[in-house]
Parts: C-alpha cells; sequence; structure tokens
C-alpha cells in the first residue's frame, strides 16, 4: 500500500503468527464485523490476554490480516511479472493471469479488500488506509504499464490504465459473487482486445 511505511505494525511472535493465520482464514471466510477475539484465540490455540497483549487491539489484528495478504499478493505477482516477456502488453496480461492464478488458490470468496472495505468504510479506522492503499497501488501499476504501451500519449495512457483496473476490479467481485464462470479470464480477454484498438490508434 502506498502508506504502508506510515502504518503502525506488530513484531511477529511465533503464537501472534498463529494467531494471525487464524484471523486470515476466520476473517475471509465469515467477515470482519463477525468474527471476534474470543474465538480467533481459541482457534489459534492461545489466550484472549496473549492476543491483546501482542496485538493490542482487534482494529491492529484487522491491521495485520490485511497488510499481510497485501504484502503476499503484491511478492506473488512479481513473480508473475519477473516472468512474463518484457513486452508492455504481455506485463499488462500477466497481472490478469496472476490475478486468476491467486484468486483459484486465495480467493474463493473474491477480493480480500473489496469485502473488507465492505465492512470498514471509516477513513478513521487504522485498516481504511491498507485497503485503499492497495488499490491505489493496483491502479498507479496499470497506469505505469499503460505508459510503456508504444504510441499511446500520456492521457491516452492514463485512462487505458484507469479502464484496466476497472476490468480487473470488476472481475475480483465477480469472481466472489460467483455470477458467470471464470470472470477473470473474460477480463484478461476484454483488456486484450483493448490494448489491440489501443495500439492501432
Amino acid at each position: 500500500m502506498g502508506t504502508s511505511e506510515e502504518l503502525r505494525r506488530i513484531t511477529m511472535t511465533p503464537a501472534a503468527r498463529r494467531a494471525l493465520a487464524a484471523a486470515g482464514r476466520l476473517f475471509y471466510d465469515r467477515g470482519i464485523h463477525a468474527v471476534g477475539v474470543d474465538l480467533i484465540a481459541a482457534e489459534a490455540g492461545v489466550t484472549k490476554k496473549t492476543l491483546y497483549d501482542r496485538f493490542g487491539s482487534k482494529e491492529q489484528i484487522v491491521v495485520e490480516y490485511l497488510a499481510d495478504r497485501d504484502e503476499r499478493w503484491r511478492a506473488f505477482l512479481a513473480e508473475h511479472l519477473d516472468a512474463a516477456p518484457p513486452a508492455p502488453r504481455a506485463r499488462i496480461l500477466a497481472v490478469f493471469d496472476a490475478s486468476r492464478a491467486w484468486m483459484s488458490d486465495n480467493g474463493s470468496k473474491g477480493c480480500s479488500m473489496v469485502n473488507a472495505h465492505a465492512e470498514i468504510s471509516d477513513p478513521a479506522h487504522p485498516a481504511h488506509a491498507v485497503i485503499t492503499g492497495q488499490k491505489q497501488w493496483m491502479l498507479d501499476l496499470f497506469t505505469r504499464l499503460a505508459r510503456d504501451v508504444e504510441g499511446l500519449g500520456p492521457d491516452a495512457a492514463d485512462r487505458l490504465g484507469r479502464t484496466l483496473m476497472l476490468l480487473h476490479e470488476g472481475a475480483l467481485v465477480a469472481h466472489g459473487l460467483k455470477v458467470f464462470p471464470d470472470p477473470v479470464a473474460h477480463a484478461r480477454d476484454e483488456a486484450e482486445a483493448l490494448l489491440d484498438v489501443a495500439t492501432k490508434r
């Protein structure tokens, strides 16, 4: 996220890591508001006191959950981008390929950031910056990749970046809702068609 250096993060002990793993599963599967500290402690095999000693609050557990998921996604995406051919078109499509693979293994209920934002809309909540920062980072990524497309001026590239972002995020939501099969693959096809049009101008 763009503001990661400003976020308060905790040092992870083994007990904290167990608690974070349990909280991550529970928050993603059941929702943040539906999961209490007692349940997290029971699932992690730690005491409630240990949770508060390590994290200080449920809010901080939510911050760590979302920041951890964001960091893992960025590392996963970086591997896909590093493996992609250097052409801008291939790198743009690699983002969709990475998302499709990520959703297959980690995203049965869709995007964790979108899901969290449905429950955390208050900008004062410490996790809000993680959510919006991750989406801003994705927009910046698509914009940077679009600016590398040959023949596009800055305004056209920025517009393409925003459109790619909308395709990508819409696909993640549709995946979570299960409204039709394989929406990320469909979004990839539409992104490819969009690139065909953009490069023929």
